[in-house]
């Protein structure tokens, strides 16, 4: 067992059947039934060409009390989920679901940084290999906060990971690159004014990314920023799906 690595990514929606159409659709993956007991509701997974890479459920009731929109959840594995969620307390941030048991595949506990952002922490029961990054993989996770080096230095403390470079903005300051021993998982920067809260966003690498933004709108997705250039050649597109979850797509070649 490791403890850093994102190894489950989970759609939570107002409505799943659509939400499968419009992903199928645009990013190519395929959908299949989670065999065995999930939960009140039949859990289905995303699979892409390496298997099995995230779910997709209805936004529970409770998220929708506390005022959660449809949203992507990146679950980091941990290879001690009861250390690291007395470390999230001692640290200043919340537990919104405590330590949870899925028979025959682990546990999690849902958790906010001290800044608001939620992921879940993940003990898996078996071993999980990880996904090589290439198309119809999420290859990027990137956190807008209101305290881009504390918010770090929270997760560090909690899921092993390091300042792997960064690069300097200008007025919107440093773009943090986490990742570990080499590994860059992804980006932390401070979040615009106009961004009411701190989130996580995850994106989704595309063969073609014009041919794929084209599939999201037609499908009623809303282009929020790009499609443009960032360092490294790369191209993305960041978007809001028909049901009002954010997603980014990516493309590691120029098309």
């Amino acid at each position: 067992m490791s403890t850093g690595p994102f190894v489950w990514y989970e759609l939570m929606t107002t409505d799943p059947k659509a939400a499968m159409a419009f992903y199928t659709d645009v990013v190519g993956w395929k959908t299949e039934a989670f065999p065995g007991p999930a939960g009140p509701e039949p859990y289905t997974m995303w699979v892409g060409s390496q298997g099995p890479l995230g779910g997709v459920m209805t936004l529970p009731e409770e998220a929708k009390k506390m005022g959660a929109p449809p949203h992507w959840m990146g679950h980091v594995e941990v290879d001690d989920l009861a250390g690291a969620v007395a470390k999230v307390k001692e640290l200043g941030g919340q537990i919104y679901v405590p330590p949870t048991d899925i028979p025959t595949v682990g546990a999690f506990s849902v958790i906010a940084d001290p800044q608001g952002a939620s992921l879940s922490l993940f003990k898996p029961s078996q071993a999980m290999a990880p996904h090589q990054e290439k198309a119809g993989e999420f290859c990027w996770r990137e956190l807008m906060t209101s305290d881009a080096a504390a918010a770090l230095k929270f997760y560090s403390a909690v899921c092993g990971w390091n300042l792997e470079s960064e690069m300097d903005m200008g007025p919107m300051g440093k773009y943090l690159i986490y990742g570990q021993n080499g590994k860059q998982y992804g980006g932390m920067m401070n979040k615009p004014a106009e961004m009411p809260v701190s989130a996580w966003g995850y994106y989704v690498d595309v063969e073609d990314l014009d041919a794929a933004l084209k599939r999201a709108t037609d499908k009623g997705a809303k282009l929020m920023n790009g499609p443009m250039e960032v360092p490294g050649g790369a191209r993305i597109a960041q978007l809001v799906d028909p049901q009002g979850a954010f997603f980014a797509l990516h493309s590691l070649t120029k098309k």
